[in-house]
């Protein structure tokens, strides 16, 4: 199973998948939220205790999580990084290994086009998960995005790589 996180302080989105890359399913997912009037240690606290719970819960064997991109509000970049150093730390506790992957490889990946708008890639997760209605909030559809990513992406690692003559490169 994957482990899909999308990490931020206000909400984090999480997604466990399970199968093979050509037919993945949900398990379960969630968001977990903290509220803005806490002081960020109390926040930061939460988003890790509840992540320790998820990925205890399942069996997890990967974990993937959204690399940071540059934004231009500070103060954002500033608490969305430590969210995801949370993350990070669950995730180490965990004895999980972390694969990273930034939001222009995520929609690549799964649209084809690394400027995807969210809708279309919301209905992306959608199909490819084969679910009745898309995942809301944005948090978790991005998290199950993660993960599809790299369930992709762990399929393409098995190719072998040949050059233009045949030879193994």
């Amino acid at each position: 199973m994957i482990l899909g996180i999308d990490p931020g302080v206000h909400e984090t989105g999480w997604a466990v998948l399970d199968g093979a890359p050509a037919s993945p399913r949900l398990v379960a997912s969630g968001v977990i939220r903290t509220l803005p009037g806490v002081p960020l240690p109390l926040r930061l606290k939460a988003i890790h205790a509840e992540l320790a719970v998820v990925l205890a819960g399942h069996k997890i064997e990967s974990c993937a999580v959204e690399e940071m991109f540059f934004t231009t509000i500070a103060h954002t970049v500033r608490a969305t990084l430590q969210a995801r150093g949370v993350a990070l730390l669950a995730i180490a506790q965990a004895g999980h290994e972390v694969h990273e992957y930034n939001p222009k490889t995520v929609k690549l990946s799964l649209t084809g086009s690394g400027r995807a708008e969210k809708a279309q890639m919301q209905t992306v997760v959608q199909k490819a998960l084969g679910l009745a209605a898309k995942l809301r909030p944005n948090d978790v559809a991005d998290a199950a995005a993660i993960a599809l990513c790299h369930l992709r992406a762990g399929r393409m690692k098995g190719l072998r790589v040949l050059d233009s003559w045949g030879a193994r490169a």
